[in-house]
C-alpha cells in the first residue's frame, strides 16, 4: 500500500495539473472501496482546484466553494494523466509511459475520470478497487472522522523527540507496532518504519515506551531523513506504485533491510544477517546484530 512518500510523489505530480484548473466534467463510473458521495460528479463539476495539499496518506483537492475532495489510493489506486493534446487522441502518454515501465493501465479500471478547462484528462485507475473518496467541509476538515486522530507529519525541523516522545511515553506495544498507529505518527507504513528503525539502530521488538529521550531524537531523525530521500527518489515501487506519469520510484534500490532478509547487514563493519519476522501478521526486516532488542 503506497505510504506517506509514494502519495506525496503523486501530489507533486499532480499539482502542475490540477491546481488553478476548472472541471469541466467528471465522471464516477463506479464506486470504490466505499460508496461515492451523493452527487459526487455533480458537486466536482464546475469547480475550480484552489490547491493540492496531502495529509498522511490522502490526497486533498480544496475546491473553490470550500468543499475539500480527499483521495486515498489504497492498495492500486493511481491517477493517471493525459495532457490536453493526448487526451484528444484518447488515452495516451500515461498509459504509454506506465507499459514501458511494465504497468498496464486497463481503461476499464478508470472508476473516476475528469477533464479539465484546458483540456487535460485525469483518471483514477484502480483494479482492486480498495481506494476511496470523500467530499468534507474545509473549515471543518481537521475534525473528519478520517482526521481528527491523526498524529504529526514526519517532514520538516518541527518532528522531533520533543514531538515524538510523548506519543511513545508508557506503551507497552513493540516500537514498530507504534509507529505504524497513524495516532503517533501520520503517514508512516511497513517499508518506512523497518528502514528508519534500522537507521536509528533500533529494535522494532523492544517496546515503545522502553526507550530513552537520546534514543526518540536518533529515531525521530531517522523518521524524518528516510522519508525525504523516498520523496527525493519519487517513492518505492513494489507492486502497483507508480507516479502519476506513470513512471516507477526507485527508493526500493536503497533498502537497507526491508525485503532483504538473509542479505548481510549493509551498516559498516556491522557484520550481521538482516532477519525477517512476522509482527501482528507483517513481515518485519531488521538486523539483530545492530538493532539489539533492549529488555522492556
Amino acid at each position: 500500500m503506497p505510504e506517506l512518500p509514494e502519495v506525496e510523489t503523486v501530489r507533486r505530480g499532480l499539482v502542475p495539473v490540477l491546481e488553478d484548473r476548472r472541471i469541466a466534467q467528471a465522471e464516477a463510473r463506479r464506486d470504490l472501496r466505499f460508496p461515492l458521495p451523493p452527487r459526487f460528479s455533480a458537486r466536482l463539476r464546475g469547480r475550480r482546484v484552489t490547491a493540492l495539499d496531502r495529509r498522511a496518506k490522502y490526497l486533498l483537492a480544496h475546491l473553490d466553494d470550500g468543499t475539500v475532495w480527499a483521495s486515498h489510493l489504497g492498495m492500486s489506486g493511481r491517477f493517471i494523466v493525459n495532457p490536453p493534446a493526448d487526451a484528444a487522441r484518447g488515452r495516451a502518454s500515461a498509459g504509454q509511459d506506465g507499459a514501458k515501465a511494465g504497468w498496464a493501465f486497463d481503461p476499464k479500471h478508470d472508476h473516476v475520470v475528469l477533464t479539465l478547462d484546458d483540456g487535460a484528462r485525469v483518471a483514477f485507475n484502480d483494479p482492486r478497487r480498495f481506494g476511496y473518496m470523500f467530499l468534507t467541509a474545509g473549515d471543518a476538515l481537521d475534525a473528519h472522522e478520517r482526521f481528527r486522530a491523526l498524529g504529526p507529519e514526519p517532514i520538516g525541523p518541527d518532528f522531533d523527540a520533543a514531538a515524538l516522545a510523548p506519543r511513545l511515553a508508557g506503551k507497552r506495544t513493540p516500537l514498530k507496532a507504534a509507529l505504524l498507529d497513524q495516532r503517533v505518527v501520520a503517514g508512516l507504513g511497513n517499508i518506512y518504519v523497518c528502514e528508519s528503525l534500522h537507521r536509528a539502530r533500533l529494535s522494532p521488538l523492544t517496546l515503545a515506551g522502553a526507550i530513552d529521550r537520546k534514543a526518540v531524537g536518533r529515531l525521530a531523525k531517522a523518521i524524518r531523513d528516510v522519508i525525504a530521500e523516498a520523496i527525493d527518489a519519487g517513492g518505492s515501487s513494489l507492486r502497483d506504485y507508480v507516479r502519476a506519469n506513470g513512471e516507477l520510484g526507485y527508493f526500493q534500490h536503497a533498502f537497507a533491510v526491508y525485503g532483504r532478509d538473509g542479505a548481510p547487514c549493509p551498516r559498516p563493519r556491522c557484520g550481521g544477517t538482516v532477519e525477517r519476522v512476522v509482527q501482528s501478521g507483517r513481515s518485519t526486516f531488521h538486523c539483530p546484530r545492530c538493532q539489539p532488542a533492549a529488555a522492556g
